[in-house]
């Protein structure tokens, strides 16, 4: 079993003894994202692939948060980013905008990346680096703004 799923399951365990029904609820919605993986693939995910299942459900509730807010159901969009919060606590450590910035940069040095037909390799480069730690579809923006530059 991967360290990653090891600290879901004590984690869900605590939050089960400390009655926190609110982050036990998180908690079993990601280890029942991750089991359904595993069963469609029949393999065991390791910590890279768990991550990106979370990345993925950060990336789905801040979509739905959103569109809660933009629909005035305040409420929703409140749950929707509690469970962001909750995820990120398994996520590494977010990239700020300037170490982004020069990953992109070095990608594109990197690949020799000269024209917006290249963004598959500079995108092939990043993001086994960023997955977890940056959002993916605002790196795809900086990278097509450096290569349209």
């Amino acid at each position: 079993m991967s360290a990653l799923k090891q600290d879901l399951s004590a984690a869900m365990k605590a939050a089960m003894k400390s009655g926190d029904k609110k982050r036990l609820g998180v908690i079993r919605l990601m280890l029942a994202a991750i089991k359904q993986i595993e069963v469609d693939s029949r393999e065991e995910l390791g910590d890279d692939q768990i991550l990106a299942v979370l990345d993925k459900m950060v990336k789905q509730r801040r979509d739905s948060a959103k569109q809660y807010t933009d629909a005035g159901r305040d409420e929703l969009a409140e749950q929707e980013n509690y469970e962001i919060t909750v995820l990120q606590d398994y996520l590494p450590e977010a990239l700020s905008d300037e170490e982004i910035d020069s990953m992109v940069k070095a990608a594109v040095a990197e690949t020799g990346a000269s024209a917006m037909q290249d963004m598959g390799k500079v995108m092939g480069v990043l993001k086994p680096q960023l997955q977890g730690r940056a959002d993916i579809g605002a790196v795809s923006g900086k990278i097509k703004a450096i290569l349209t530059a």
